[in-house]
């Protein structure tokens, strides 16, 4: 049953990549209060399901790591998560850098779409993955997860559109579509070491952060404290009562 419910997830993500163009009611600015919410919802995620859920794969490197250099290194998984935070940083500085010499906001150089479009293929791959490898406790787990990552999806596609324009809604939406989809054909066919998976989930941690405070700590996108406020109040709920 819960393969069959995260295939028909999988396919909803994709759906939402594809479709979150036209989505007109949804503005940049002043800052739609969906938005906001969107990004609410997500670090409520962040903070009360994968940081928690990262303590347990601490323990799993903490076995892996305990020879060598590695046994020097405390919370180890949490310093990959900052290295996520890091590296989604890094592309938002290279995409800036990027625009600055092309001299037009909304164009960047083709290598640094690639490499933006790349970095976001992974991430929803991971996602796609975690449909059927995370240890759901219920449907309705399962649910939530699709929830909190599907309105993170449609932020997160505004800002690829924003950066790369035509380009993107011509390649970038229909690889990022595929991408959660080869991460659960992936997870289904094979069970991806559980050291990996923990890296992997750490950076996806560090990098829904970043993804969510740069769409909403620059001024001019006038966003909203109060629907951000309830979006991570209201998902907060959720969670604890699931």
């Amino acid at each position: 049953m819960y393969l069959l419910l995260s295939l028909l997830f999988a396919i909803g993500f994709a759906i939402i990549h594809m479709s979150s163009k036209y989505l007109n009611f949804i503005k940049e600015t002043p800052r739609s209060r969906f938005l906001s919410v969107a990004g609410g919802v997500a670090v409520a995620y962040v903070f009360v399901h994968l940081l928690p859920e990262l303590n347990h794969y601490q323990q799993n490197l903490n076995e892996t790591l305990k020879e060598g250099v590695g046994r020097y290194i405390e919370n180890h998984i949490y310093l990959i998560a900052m290295l996520g935070l890091a590296m989604f940083y890094g592309l938002e500085r290279m995409i800036k850098i990027s625009k600055k010499k092309q001299k037009n906001i909304y164009h960047t150089s083709p290598g640094v779409f690639w490499i933006h479009v790349s970095s976001f293929f992974i991430y929803n791959a991971v996602i796609g993955y975690l449909l059927v490898r995370d240890e759901f406790r219920s449907g309705w787990e399962m649910l939530f997860y699709f929830i909190a990552l599907s309105i993170h999806f449609i932020t997160n596609d505004r800002g690829l559109r924003r950066d790369h324009k035509n380009v993107y809604d011509k390649y970038g939406r229909v690889l990022l579509a595929l991408s959660t989809l080869i991460g659960w054909g992936i997870g289904v066919i094979t069970e991806v070491h559980e050291v990996i998976i923990s890296v992997l989930v750490a950076f996806l941690a560090g990098g829904i952060i970043l993804n969510v405070m740069k769409e909403e700590l620059p001024e001019e996108r006038e966003s909203s404290f109060s629907a951000f406020a309830l979006g991570i109040v209201s998902y907060t709920l959720l969670l604890m009562l699931v």
